[in-house]
């Protein structure tokens, strides 16, 4: 199953006409994620047409409202809804007395169990896993605490070759499933049939890191090393970049050198303040350092 990225809004602080605050929508290894959850994120996810019953984790880079205030709203509605699963929330320490202020204040009783995972350390650290997919956390510096998240592919299975499998009736189905992991097979009289004869190269993994409200910090480059996809915040251009600075933010050059010292893949910018009207400036100044890099399309899924 291929990775989708579909970016539900990029804007910083308030939403306008035309964009909306930060929240993204993740689909790999046949998990749905929401990274982020400003507000309106909600009515965004019925324009992008995702479904509401797949996301079963969240996770919230920070308690900045741009970045949360839509996510009391979006449980409302999965209560209205019908849901049962629970759901997983990440994010920083603080958010569960905040959900669960607001649902108590306003009396939303829920169906469904939320579980929380509150964060605080200043360390990356595995935060989910399953048989596909690992998320770990990327420490940043802004105004508050605040993390950014990778998500990582597991390596996937080799691809059997059937038309070479097919000649040795001594291997049937039940063994496929070593024989996509790797191994090889031996045959009754000892010969062995090696695996890269057998299979093909699988589809390589990719990897997807989301680096929230930021100041300009080295650190997260050995952790989003080689990352198939970065998006990296760029509220401002180089000349603001005291105030960038000031306001825990990152310049869209900062970004780029970002990118390029971690080798990414490719970079989008994101959450612009509102002072630009036109925003091809951004990867104007983040294309001198790193030509890879774009502009959000909001509702557009991305394949990674």
């Amino acid at each position: 199953m291929s990775t989708y990225l579909t970016i539900l809004g990029f804007n910083s602080a308030i939403p306008t006409i035309n964009s909306s605050p930060t929240s993204q929508f993740l689909e790999m290894g046949e998990r749905s994620f929401l990274i982020d959850c400003g507000e309106g994120t909600q009515v965004q996810l019925r324009k992008a047409k995702a479904k509401f019953s797949k996301i079963n984790h969240i996770f919230i880079s920070h308690l900045h409202g741009d970045h949360c205030f839509g996510l009391p709203g979006l449980i409302a509605s999965f209560r209205l809804l019908g849901r049962e699963m629970p759901l997983h929330v990440y994010g920083p320490k603080g958010i569960q007395k905040m959900l669960e202020t607001i649902f108590t204040i306003t009396e939303t009783h829920r169906g469904f169990e939320v579980v929380y995972h509150e964060l605080d350390k200043d360390y990356s650290e595995k935060i989910y896993e399953d048989n596909k997919v690992e998320v770990y956390t990327i420490p940043l510096d802004h105004r508050i605490y605040c993390n950014g998240y990778l998500f990582k592919e597991k390596p996937k299975e080799r691809h059997l070759n059937m038309q070479e499998i097919s000649k040795y009736k001594e291997i049937e189905t039940c063994d496929y499933h070593n024989i996509k992991a790797g191994k090889d097979f031996v045959l009754s009289d000892g010969y062995v049939l090696k695996n890269e004869i057998l299979t093909t190269d699988p589809i390589p993994s990719v990897s997807y890191a989301f680096c929230s409200d930021t100041r300009y910090l080295e650190n997260v480059i050995p952790i989003i090393k080689n990352a198939t996809v970065l998006y990296h915040e760029s509220t401002f251009l180089h000349d603001l970049k005291e105030m960038a600075e000031y306001t825990g933010h990152t310049t869209a050059l900062e970004a780029a050198m970002i990118a390029r010292k971690a080798e990414v893949g490719k970079l989008i910018l994101g959450h612009f303040s509102n002072r630009y009207a036109d925003l091809t400036v951004f990867t104007d100044e983040a294309r001198t350092i790193f030509p890879n890099t774009f502009l959000p399309k909001a509702l557009e899924p991305l394949k990674i």
